[in-house]
């Protein structure tokens, strides 16, 4: 397996492209193999996969994120569609605290996203019907899991959404800014 990895803003947020194989049939790729991913500084297990479905552009899901022991690193990728992917830095010690990093993903590119624990996830689609694969290195704990609002003015994200705009569930829409969240990651 050929990987291409590369840091965003936040130098720990890994955008991965694996290497596709065409013929006239489509292409095939070895999304992921453990020892490449390890070799590339990814070394993590997954012990899950999660997969959501969003009819409609403008569907937000975030800003989430588990707290230890259950904190999760992510490996994000979309099946189907285009996503604007957000990330946000949780650790109270870290000098990126409270700083986001966003990029694209599409099924047309297969590129993946690695985020590790200690960071808010969260993403807005950008098309109809877009199927978005992760995998997480700890299982869902639902009395570990927490989260932050997405739209937070003070975080600064450029959302490709108004607010008002924006297809939320009633449990991500009730979600604190993030100066109202305890400090989980030191």
């Amino acid at each position: 397996m050929k990987l291409t990895v590369r840091s965003l803003a936040l130098p720990e947020i890994k955008l991965i492209a694996a290497q596709r194989f065409r013929d006239q049939r489509g292409y095939f790729a070895e999304t992921y193999v453990r020892g490449d991913f390890a070799a590339a500084g990814i070394p993590h297990d997954f012990v899950q996969d999660n997969e959501s479905l969003s009819h409609a552009p403008g569907t937000v899901r975030g800003m989430h994120f588990q707290i230890p022991p259950f904190a999760q690193a992510k490996l994000i990728r979309v099946l189907t569609g285009r996503i604007f992917d957000v990330c946000i830095d949780l650790r109270r010690s870290s000098p990126h605290y409270a700083h986001h990093a966003t990029v694209e993903l599409a099924a047309a590119t297969g590129d993946q996203l690695f985020v590790p624990a200690g960071f808010a996830h969260g993403f807005c689609t950008l098309e109809p019907h877009t199927t978005v694969l992760y995998k997480v290195d700890a299982v869902y704990s639902a009395e570990h899991e927490r989260g932050i609002a997405w739209a937070d003015p003070a975080l600064a994200i450029p959302w490709p959404v108004e607010p008002n705009a924006a297809i939320l569930s009633a449990k991500d829409a009730a979600l604190p800014p993030l100066r109202d969240a305890p400090a989980y990651f030191d």
